[in-house]
């Protein structure tokens, strides 16, 4: 789903309990695994046991080499430590990867949408370690322990959480921290260098939003963007300026000029949703262009002072309004260095 919309807590069917549910999962994927009630995936070789974010002890390979990443900040941390999942799943309202990724991760085979895992193909991928967090598999036990019999399963952090925390718990499950804490290094470093580059705007305010369905929701500080902006030292219009709740948070149309600020960072995801990802539109850059143009026939938006002072930029909403993790982060900073040089 996409990520302005709070991530749904999955109704309990009377008629067809957990275990049901997993054992009729378990015969349409053929899953040996599942023969035994409780029984979870191990891993072939030698193994070792890692703490994923809820304090459960996963045992997984000491080098997993078929690694499926259900997640964008999984799959964003698995590039950036240098390994290539097997599979992974779909871009917020997008066919493929997240379009921020597609240089990087445009053959990657399509597991799935966000919080929609395809049992069957994830299965058939045949998966050493499976990667999750709160973004794709969100109060869904059901969905948890299916993965669980596909395949050893690392929940690595929360919708909302930091991205380093979940970066790092990654780079844990992968066996490669020592990888982590220099690519966090370089972070920090990229960010140090900005800085000296963007004094000219350190009194001005910034807004992030992503403009979906004729509407505004507002980026804050606890998602990536929010984020990159905080740590460049360029400050958000004083209603802004706090955390959210994991995710984009809705601005109604009678309240439009919450979204002003001197300078305004627009992006979309196009037409599409989580659910509906065939219909149309794009969410890079020319997508936003297209957003903007129907964003102006709304009553208001004209009047903004970002608009008035031709001070709308449109973005590459997969980077801007989604979710990721370091190269989200570091691509951030390379875009705000663009667009305000």
């Amino acid at each position: 789903m996409p990520l302005d919309a709070p991530f749904p807590r999955r109704r309990h069917r009377a008629a067809r309990p957990l275990a049901a549910l997993v054992a009729i999962a378990c015969l349409a994927l053929g899953l040996s695994a599942c023969s035994a009630s409780g029984s979870e995936a191990k891993p072939e070789g030698a193994t070792r046991t890692v703490v994923d974010v809820e304090g459960t002890e996963v045992e997984v390979p000491v080098h997993p080499e078929r690694v499926v990443a259900l997640s964008e900040p999984t799959l964003d941390g698995a590039l950036a430590l240098g390994v290539t999942p097997v599979g992974t799943i779909s871009g917020r309202g997008q066919r493929g990867v997240p379009n921020y990724l597609a240089d990087l991760a445009g053959d990657i085979p399509i597991l799935g949408g966000v919080a929609q895992p395809n049992f069957d193909v994830i299965a058939n991928a045949e998966p050493d370690l499976i990667l999750v967090d709160g973004t794709s598999i969100n109060n869904n036990p059901e969905a948890m322990t299916i993965l669980r019999r596909i395949a050893p399963t690392f929940y690595a952090g929360y919708a909302g959480g930091d991205w380093r925390a979940t970066f790092t718990k990654t780079a844990d499950a992968l066996n490669l921290s020592d990888r982590a804490t220099e690519v966090i290094a370089d972070y920090d470093a990229a960010v140090v260098d900005a800085r000296k580059k963007l004094t000219a705007y350190t009194d001005d305010t910034f807004s992030i939003v992503r403009w979906q369905g004729g509407s505004a929701s507002l980026i804050l500080n606890e998602l990536p963007a929010g984020i990159a902006l905080t740590d460049l030292g360029l400050h958000r219009p004083p209603n802004q300026d706090r955390r959210g709740r994991g995710h984009s948070e809705p601005v109604s149309l009678e309240n439009l000029a919450d979204i002003d600020a001197d300078h305004l960072f627009f992006g979309t995801l196009g037409g599409s949703s989580n659910g509906n990802p065939d219909a149309g539109g794009s969410s890079d850059v020319s997508g936003a262009e297209q957003a903007l143009r129907q964003a102006e026939k709304v009553p208001g938006f004209t009047a903004l002072g970002a608009y008035r002072a031709e001070r709308i930029l449109p973005v590459d909403g997969s980077l801007w309004t989604s979710t990721g993790g370091p190269i989200l982060m570091q691509r951030l900073v390379a875009d705000v260095l663009r667009i305000l040089s």
